[in-house]
């Protein structure tokens, strides 16, 4: 799923194409995209892009007369720049915003239909989306640690609820708490003083390094290649492959859909973490440590 510093780096790309720019047309392609009935989406034509925003990992464009776009990506969505006058093909496109100057496209890999598109009238309305995460970006230490201790969680369940923590999804939470050596499954309540401060450097230092990085990478273009695997990263993705701190293998806790990428010497005291599968598999006879893991798969 793109993530704050993804986000960030659309709409600085989108900055620079659409704003003042008017929109021309809107086409829905698939009817599971538009979630809101009013306004409808031509209300939105013939009307200029006055400001761009982030709300945690939706996309808000604004129009002149207080009509707001607002577009989640979920798990599969993807923005694309296209010539103007683009007519989209293919089955995994789902809506085209037409502008003078370009097309902006929505795609969607996969069967299922998780993006959404919802069209708002007025501020309170949009605010009606936003999750109420605090911005981790410009929060003080003192904001940050109140917020994660609203409600008692593992770390990463704080970083990544939006209620919480604004953008930050499964990847990064992974890279912020690599980079402050402290454990995915932390609870929050019983985090020491500091802990809280490598915590909260660690989410500003992260997620500035990516979205400089992702702004580097994608120059004057488009951001095109967005991905939760990126080349570069600490540990996300990485399972079994060297800790870029010191070299062991990184382990991973898989849960659903997703799974939590860590390394055992810099962030549990070499403690390898429950997994479920492994755990319902082996049960009292799981590895514990990194070596008892080796010796098992060794069998």
């Amino acid at each position: 799923m793109p993530e704050l510093p993804d986000i960030t780096v659309w709409i600085d790309a989108l900055h620079a194409r659409v704003l003042g720019q008017p929109v021309q047309s809107i086409r829905i392609l698939t009817p599971f995209l538009l979630r809101t009935v009013t306004p409808p989406p031509e209300a939105a034509c013939n009307h200029s892009i006055t400001q761009i925003r982030r709300l945690g990992k939706r996309i808000a464009l604004t129009t002149d007369h207080d009509i707001h776009l607002v577009l989640h990506m979920m798990i599969a969505g993807r923005l694309h720049w296209k010539p103007a006058a683009h007519t989209p093909k293919g089955r995994h496109n789902l809506a085209a915003f037409h502008f003078p100057n370009g097309t902006l496209t929505l795609t969607e890999a996969g069967a299922k239909r998780r993006a959404s598109l919802h069209i708002v009238q007025g501020e309170t309305a949009l605010r009606t989306l936003d999750p109420g995460g605090i911005d981790v970006l410009s929060a003080t230490p003192e904001a940050f640690r109140v917020a994660l201790t609203r409600e008692n969680h593992t770390l990463k369940r704080a970083l990544t609820d939006p209620r919480l923590c604004s953008g930050i999804g499964n990847a990064y939470s992974d890279e912020i708490l690599h980079a402050a050596q402290l454990s995915p499954l932390a609870q929050t309540h019983k985090l020491p003083d500091e802990a809280w401060h490598r915590l909260h450097e660690a989410t500003q230092t992260t997620l500035r390094h990516w979205i400089d990085h992702l702004k580097a990478e994608a120059g004057a273009n488009f951001p095109e290649h967005v991905t939760a695997f990126r080349e570069g990263m600490a540990v996300h993705g990485r399972h079994n492959q060297p800790c870029l701190r010191c070299n062991a293998p990184v382990q991973r806790i898989r849960y659903a859909d997703n799974e939590t990428n860590y390394c055992a010497p810099c962030q549990t005291n070499g403690k390898v973490l429950a997994d479920r599968g492994l755990s319902r598999l082996l049960g009292p006879d799981r590895p514990r440590t990194l070596d008892e893991l080796e010796l098992l798969k060794s069998r």
